[in-house]
């Protein structure tokens, strides 16, 4: 299920917006703390976020700023400001699309769907997993974190796309090396610690250290939540 964050701190249009998504099978999460819009996102690790410009505090051209700092997560800008000064400064800030209000629902669930389809395709195969503020770029074979980007080797990235695919889940050393090698019969174990142990290395410098939990006798595992 998609889980869409909503920047909204007009009770009505939030609650439209609630109903709607759930309607459509969304997972729709109502920021509570406007003071600190990216700590419920980074909390929350959502597919989707809906921004409104007016908000307390700080407005969403601020918080869709900080948002880019660290995900590339699309962002969808609900406003009653739909100027084209508006247009432009949503977009160059990095929002993805935008929506005057008042909004027809089709028309924002039709915008929704594209702006996922265009980052995760429907079949269950993504061009990005996302993992705490880690984006795992399948087409690029490369790791975000932050401001950062790990251009990994061909084993460094089976590894965490395997381990991505099952966050939550613990995945066992003989599934892992099947996933490298096509074979766990003419490998030596030891193989698998060794290029586990210099993943772990290449995380540390990019400041993901503890990503990768070694289950004692298990596998490996990447929880969704530190």
């Amino acid at each position: 299920m998609y889980k869409i964050l909503i920047v909204e701190d007009d009770a009505a249009i939030l609650g439209v917006l609630q109903r709607t998504l759930e309607r459509y099978g969304y997972e729709p999460i109502a920021v509570q703390n406007f003071q600190d819009v990216l700590a419920e996102f980074s909390s929350c690790s959502p597919h989707l976020v809906l921004m409104d410009i007016g908000l307390p505090f700080y407005d969403g051209y601020h918080w869709c700023a900080e948002i880019r700092k660290i995900s590339h997560t699309p962002v969808l800008f609900l406003s009653s400001a739909s100027d084209n000064m508006n247009l432009v400064m949503a977009l160059s800030l990095g929002a993805d699309d935008f929506l005057a209000k008042p909004f027809d629902l089709g028309v924002l669930t039709a915008k929704i769907e594209a702006l996922l389809r265009r980052t995760y395709t429907f079949s269950g195969s993504m061009d990005v997993i996302r993992c705490r503020d880690a984006v795992l770029d399948l087409k690029g074979a490369c790791l975000h974190y932050k401001d950062q980007k790990l251009e990994l080797t061909k084993n460094e990235f089976r590894i965490l796309h395997l381990l991505f695919e099952n966050r939550g889940r613990t995945v066992c050393r003989e599934d892992m090396m099947q996933a490298l090698w096509q074979s766990d019969c003419f490998i030596d174990d030891n193989t698998l610690t060794v290029n586990m142990t210099r993943l772990r290395k290449r995380l540390d410098s990019i400041g993901l250290s503890g990503l990768i939990r070694t289950q004692k006798g298990l596998g490996y595992i990447v929880e969704e939540q530190p």
